[in-house]
């Protein structure tokens, strides 16, 4: 795997990515792909709990709570800030 590629739940706040691929299936990838996480989709860390799980993403101009468990699942290249 590419070192620049990465697990979304690696990302804190503040740090910005392009979705390469999404590694989950069944519903909940389902569910990603209607959140609209498909391959080029750029994903923005806003914050993190404060016990570090879940974290809340910008993506496509919503604001989306994740799980650690279930960002870990998506691939993506981090952007320069």
């Amino acid at each position: 795997m590419n070192e620049r590629i990465q697990p979304l739940n690696r990302m804190g706040p503040g740090q910005s990515a392009r979705v390469v691929r999404l590694e989950v299936a069944g519903e909940l990838r389902r569910r990603l792909l209607d959140l609209g996480l498909i391959e080029g989709t750029r994903v923005r860390c806003l914050h993190r709990a404060p016990c570090g799980d879940p974290a809340a993403y910008d993506i496509r101009g919503a604001v989306i709570a994740l799980r650690d468990r279930d960002s870990a699942g998506i691939l993506a290249a981090p952007l320069p800030r």
